[in-house]
């Protein structure tokens, strides 16, 4: 699964699709003409959803499924997790249509995000993507030390 990236403003219509941007399909690989791309869309851990490819989505369960479910935390994260994960498929227009339960439950009306990282898609309604963004930390190289500082072999950021 190659990485993706991307933030893309779309709208929904009236039945709560939105298309697809081909740039972000065109980075899910190729796919036969009228064979549609297969997501899986679940609450995401903020107040967003997330679009997971179906070949993510698989892996990413497979992990919630290891979980030891006599911890009564871990029963709740994967009631949590799995709450209304949905299986979509893009039409012939390249939409999917979102479960109306999930809009309502990341406030998304008309105008959404598309934010595309690492191997998902985080949907968010605009206004909360805006506000999100609008509370990046004032010195972002403090908090890049502190989660990436150690990322290149163990090493301190004293020793890097």
């Amino acid at each position: 699964m190659p990485q993706l990236l991307g933030e893309y403003d779309c709208k929904l219509d009236a039945k709560g699709r939105v298309r697809m941007p081909s740039p972000l399909l065109k980075q899910l690989g190729e796919h036969e003409d009228g064979e549609a791309f297969v997501f899986v869309v679940n609450r995401g851990i903020e107040d967003c959803l997330t679009l997971y490819p179906k070949v993510v989505w698989d892996e990413v369960s497979e992990e919630v499924n290891q979980l030891n479910t006599y911890v009564k935390k871990n029963r709740a994260f994967v009631r949590y997790f799995f709450r209304g994960a949905t299986e979509l498929n893009t039409d012939s227009s390249d939409r999917i249509n979102l479960p109306r339960k999930l809009l309502e439950y990341a406030g998304i009306e008309k105008e959404l995000v598309l934010f595309a990282h690492t191997n998902k898609i985080e949907i968010w309604a605009k206004d909360k993507y805006d506000g999100v963004l609008e509370e990046e930390p004032e010195d972002f190289s403090d908090l890049a030390e502190e989660v990436m500082g150690k990322v290149n072999k163990g090493t301190s950021p004293e020793e890097a």
